[in-house]
């Protein structure tokens, strides 16, 4: 009967020693080779496993292991030894009667895993030694391009780009990890990291969703919603309905949210009117509040067709400067 080789592969962003019954049998049952050493080798060995390092001939040993012990394990690497596997298979295809190779995964990536490279990645690119930019920048700093990395994934949203957004969203993710890598540097008393990030945000998730973590009666959407809302009263307690606006974004959406809200708890402030503003910066903005606020009424959003309607203007304008090109303006 052939021998067997076994192809152990471990996710490496998992703690060592963390395998599957059936991968800690093979390694206690038979003699384990690997290319390094490593905290796998470290928790294997302690088991009580044998383990050998070979950089050379991996092969041959492999084989000569198998002859003298009927199964032998090669413990991949992190980048998952993939030459070793390519040259072992040529060999057993040639010579079929030395051994069954057999791959086994001791441990695998759990979903989010890749996130965990971009906190070490991150780590290593704003730690001494690393990307000298990065190390420079502050909270402050940042703000703009937090920005500019969300409008440029709303972009991709409004053009159907799912491509085009799984990169956007990928560009806010850098924002978040370095904001939270840099908070790390923060006097102590003031420092977190991106795992209290984490921590809150599973926190919120948990909380603010009893009709799934908490066995409440899930009812209808609006009904989610008014004990959405409720909890978040519940958790931070205002003094006004307008606590948490931000009031750095866009002017039009600004003033919906603001009218939005004093609709929410029945709050009939009139607007102020245009003609009695005695400049004509006030005016503007008065007649500009009492369009967002008809357009509310409306159920329109503003922000949006102004949005649409200044894109279009654009393409407009594209189109008088190159009148020989066809327009791409779907209107």
């Amino acid at each position: 009967m052939a021998g067997r080789i076994v192809l152990l592969v471990t996710s490496p962003r998992l703690p060592a020693g963390l395998l599957t019954a059936a991968a800690w049998d093979v390694v206690r049952s038979a003699p384990v080779l690997t290319g390094a050493e490593s905290e796998s080798t470290v928790a294997i060995r302690t088991a009580g496993a044998r383990v050998s390092v070979v950089t050379e001939g991996v092969t041959q040993a492999l084989l000569d292991a198998v002859a003298a012990h009927g199964t032998a394990v090669w413990l991949a690497g992190p980048s998952g030894d993939e030459p070793v596997a390519r040259e072992l298979g040529l060999r057993l295809a040639r010579e079929p009667g030395l051994a069954e190779l057999e791959l086994m995964y001791g441990s695998w990536d759990p979903p989010g895993a890749r996130l965990l490279d971009a906190v070490t990645v991150m780590d290593r690119l704003a730690s001494p030694g690393g990307d000298p930019w990065k190390r420079a920048q502050t909270h402050q700093s940042l703000a703009r391009f937090l920005l500019e990395e969300c409008y440029e994934a709303y972009d991709a949203i409004n053009a159907g780009d799912t491509d085009a957004l799984r990169e956007e969203l990928g560009d806010v993710l850098l924002q978040v990890v370095l904001h939270a890598r840099l908070a790390e540097e923060l006097p102590e008393g003031e420092r977190w990291s991106v795992d209290d990030v984490a921590g809150d945000l599973v926190d919120k998730m948990i909380r603010r969703n009893p009709h799934v973590f908490a066995g409440a009666e899930a009812g209808s959407l609006e009904e989610i919603t008014a004990n959405w809302e409720r909890i978040k009263r519940t958790e931070k307690p205002r003094g006004s309905v307008l606590d948490g606006v931000a009031l750095s974004q866009p002017a039009l959406a600004l003033a919906a949210q603001i009218l939005e809200r004093a609709g929410r708890i029945g709050l009939a402030v009139p607007p102020p009117l245009a003609q009695n503003q005695v400049d004509p910066e006030a005016r503007l903005g008065a007649s500009l509040l009492a369009t967002v606020a008809a357009a509310r009424e409306a159920d329109l959003d503003p922000e949006a067709a102004l949005r649409r309607t200044t894109l279009a203007y654009a393409e407009a304008v594209r189109a008088a400067e190159n009148p020989d090109q066809p327009s791409t303006n779907p209107g």
